[in-house]
């Protein structure tokens, strides 16, 4: 048996580099803080990121693009692109404080605000980053689901000669999909996701370039581009009604470049420098960023080209009844495997932030602090946390219960980005870095900081707006636990 203890208990503290923490290690294998020492480079830092960002976000462009047009629908993408990248990049220069290479680290998004704001701004982080990484984790336990239904349709479908309507109930495969999960939250923490990450990337790659092939694809049967200027004409939908799925449509493109939340952590698997871990995080940020933009415009332009004003919220759902059936099948294994992995990498660091926090509110309790070693043949031996274990379990148990209920996925993924992006993406890391760097008030370089952050939260609240209409919409024609596909 292993006592956890203080080892946890480092948040907003200056760690004690002592060998009584960590004493089976040798002084080598210990970091400048006394955590064991970090190996994570700008590839696995890009693939953490890639795992996060090309996410379920990427089959609900096509829709955003139809919402938008032709004109506005790529414009708003390059520049959500821009703002995340330049943000981040700000952001990853708050990892530590004080000297880049040697200064304090802040191991957690909350602990950077801590360090560089303080005061009520951090109980307002914590509540904002950790209520949308619970989202994310509802958001993707539907998408999950709704590409499960889709094989099976598809099977269905096919086997029958469209004569079956296969209609089917989603709650076998959210459940499914919990138990998985509640699996995989077992493994302790971030530095040992990085194999899950890249298969995850992979399968994200996987799915992207289908969905871009199928596009291409359809097109091409098409013999034209599909769509318009102006995106969705009035007159198919209301004036009202335009105007909500326009606001709901940037909330879907915030979501798809989300993951701003959880960059502290993954800046805290990467190596010590020279280069700081910041230089590696912007060149690894830069990276991702391309890869993922790029991506993005190729699946959610060829997806409106292919379906124009009717394409639909979940771009591989509306491939699911052409040929080669088998596949758009694989696509969504590629996806569910994408979105299993994606999960834990979102939800580990709120699980982290419980786990440190209970440590230190109640540091004698062995429910909450001890390890039982279990020995595995041919590897290192698990450590089972009983704490761990069952809150972690109901967590997962928990966000599968709330998609079950609001299995809206177009709406909640607009609601999460809306939610998230101003907050986490832009504000606190303009205010941080201000604080940082000690940029004067009413500076040039103040002012357009501060204008950026207001336009933004101009959006978000847009965005907001629309997304919470279409869940109100859906609401009305809706039965709990009794939505079928």
């Amino acid at each position: 048996m292993v006592k956890r203890g203080d080892r946890n208990n480092h948040q907003g503290e200056t760690f004690d580099v002592s060998m009584d923490v960590y004493p089976s290690q040798d002084a080598n294998d210990l970091d400048d803080d006394g955590r064991p020492k970090r190996t994570g480079t700008i590839w696995t830092a890009s693939s953490h990121i890639i795992t996060a960002v090309i996410g379920s976000g990427v089959l609900s462009l096509a829709w955003a693009i139809a919402q938008l047009g032709w004109i506005a629908g790529p414009i708003v993408m390059i520049l959500f692109s821009i703002v995340t990248y330049y943000t981040s990049t700000l952001l990853a220069y708050c990892y530590r404080t004080g000297d880049p290479l040697s200064g304090k680290r802040n191991y957690t998004y909350m602990d950077a605000v801590e360090s560089n704001l303080g005061g009520i701004k951090v109980k307002v982080c914590g509540f904002v980053q950790y209520i949308n990484l619970f989202g994310v984790g509802i958001g993707y336990t539907v998408a999950a689901a709704i590409s499960a239904m889709a094989i099976k349709r598809s099977n269905c479908f096919h086997s029958s000669h469209g004569k079956d309507p296969c209609h089917m109930n989603s709650n076998i495969y959210m459940i499914s999909f919990g138990a998985v999960e509640i699996i995989l939250s077992q493994i302790p923490d971030f530095h040992e996701l990085w194999w899950l990450s890249i298969v995850a990337a992979v399968m994200s790659f996987t799915y992207s370039f289908i969905g871009l092939g199928l596009g291409i694809g359809k097109v091409v049967g098409n013999k034209k581009i599909k769509g318009s200027i102006t995106g969705v004409a009035v007159g198919t939908i209301t004036q009202t009604q335009k105007i909500w799925k326009t606001f709901q449509a940037l909330g879907n493109i915030a979501f798809a470049y989300s993951y701003s939340m959880i960059l502290i952590e993954i800046q805290d698997t990467v190596k010590s420098g020279p280069p700081s871990e910041a230089e590696t995080m912007k060149k690894g940020t830069l990276i991702s960023v391309l890869v993922t933009t790029f991506f993005y415009m190729l699946c959610g332009c060829f997806g409106y080209a292919s379906f124009g004003d009717s394409s639909p919220g979940n771009l591989l759902t509306g491939f699911g009844f052409y040929n080669p059936y088998w596949l758009i099948d694989i696509a969504n294994v590629a996806i569910i495997v994408h979105l299993v992995g994606a999960y834990q990498v979102y939800c580990q660091p709120l699980f982290s932030f419980i786990e440190i926090n209970t440590a230190k509110n109640f540091p004698n309790s062995d429910f909450i602090n001890k390890d039982f070693e279990i020995p595995i043949p041919g590897c290192n031996a698990y450590k089972l946390n009983l704490f761990r274990l069952i809150w972690r379990s109901i967590f997962v148990i928990i966000t599968t219960v709330i998609a079950m209920l609001l299995p809206f996925f177009n709406d909640i993924v607009g609601l999460i980005g809306a939610i998230g992006f101003w907050p986490l993406t832009v504000y606190f890391p303009v205010e941080m870095y201000i604080s940082q760097k000690k940029i004067q008030k009413l500076s040039l370089r103040w002012i357009c900081l501060e204008m950026l952050s207001f336009a933004c939260l101009m959006i978000s609240l847009a965005a907001a707006a629309g997304s919470i209409a279409g869940i109100i919409d859906d609401v009305k024609a809706y039965k709990p636990f009794q939505t079928s596909y």
